[in-house]
């Protein structure tokens, strides 16, 4: 079985549904303290890159969601 980042479309899909690009979630992580650029977050969503466990508390205060949601198909 391939490796693969599990939350990368739920991740896009949220970002989307809170309408914001990708510059944009990427200046709210600044803020918070997480040190990504646009090319990190695109890798992430496009599942060519691996998410850190910070890297995911993080993610959902910027979306204000819980972690798991990222991994709910079903609850976007």
């Amino acid at each position: 079985m391939k490796k693969r980042n599990w939350i990368g479309e739920n991740l896009k899909k949220v970002r989307i549904r809170e309408g914001l690009s990708q510059e944009q979630l990427i200046a709210q992580l600044n803020l918070l303290g997480l040190d990504l650029d646009r090319t990190s977050l695109s890798r992430i969503e496009n599942y060519n890159r691996e998410v850190y466990d910070y890297e995911l508390v993080y993610l959902s205060k910027a979306l204000n969601i819980n972690i798991t949601d990222l991994y709910d198909e079903f609850n976007l």
